[in-house]
């Protein structure tokens, strides 16, 4: 069984950001860069399903900018057997994503697409749906829990109300939670073998998409500072300040 993970390159979860003077976005200059967390736990979950004997290969895709390159080669030295880059220029939008990753299904015809349920920077959580969507494949969304078995897989998804499991038959589209695994790391004889591993660039031309986004940004603002706390003396004096200050009853 081939599986088909896209990989989206992000700014590292351990860092700050910050919003340019101008309020047009964020500013990327010097900051460390790294996959999508999400996206580590789903190239993690196609590795263990490769190691199980279950899958036979295991496609890294990644849409972006030539910088997005250096995702892909650490999702090789984590066990990816081999990796497209769709380069664009484009700031890249989840419906785009997902038409992009709709074609490239079509041309490696996976049986399963694992991918993060949201990338920390947008935290736009529509991806998966959209090229789920797109395929008419049916879809596990914040999947905890992966259980494959011949021409189905069982998963179990976090909900608001606790755990749900569900059954689907191949192909299918999974997104993945925190809690699915605990991504490894990458090695260095895995890191200089992974530069030896096939690498493939296309264009958007090549796959007859248009990647131009449809939504813009007219707007970055840092949140508001948080103001420090205040005592009251008394219950009507809390009471008072929800209902005048705070507004929330």
């Amino acid at each position: 069984m081939k599986i088909l993970v896209a990989v989206k390159r992000v700014i590292d979860y351990s860092i700050k950001v910050h919003v340019k003077s101008d309020g047009s976005g964020i500013d990327f200059s010097g900051v460390k860069m790294s996959i999508n967390p999400f996206d580590e736990i789903a190239i993690e979950e196609a590795v263990r399903l490769k190691e199980k004997g279950i899958a036979s290969e295991i496609v890294a895709v990644s849409i972006g900018e030539k910088t997005c390159q250096e995702s892909l080669r650490t999702a090789l030295a984590l066990g990816a057997d081999r990796a497209i880059h769709v380069e664009t220029s484009f700031e890249t939008q989840p419906l785009c994503v997902a038409k992009a990753l709709k074609a490239l299904v079509e041309r490696e015809n996976p049986r399963l697409v694992i991918l993060g349920k949201q990338a920390i920077d947008d935290d736009c959580n529509q991806t998966g749906q959209m090229l789920a969507a797109l395929l008419s494949w049916p879809q596990g969304t914040f999947v905890s829990r992966l259980n494959v078995k011949e021409d189905e897989i069982e998963v179990v998804r976090e909900i608001d109300g606790g755990l749900e499991t569900l059954k689907m038959s191949l192909p299918a589209v999974v997104t993945t939670d925190l809690r699915l695994n605990e991504p490894r790391y990458a090695t260095l004889p895995n890191i200089m073998k992974a530069k030896q591993k096939p690498f493939e660039i296309l264009g958007e031309d090549v796959l007859g998409i248009d990647l131009k986004p449809h939504l813009k940004t007219l707007c970055v603002a840092e949140p508001p500072k948080r103001q420090a706390g205040i005592k009251v003396t008394t219950v009507d004096e809390l009471i008072d300040k929800l209902q005048n200050e705070a507004k929330v009853i």
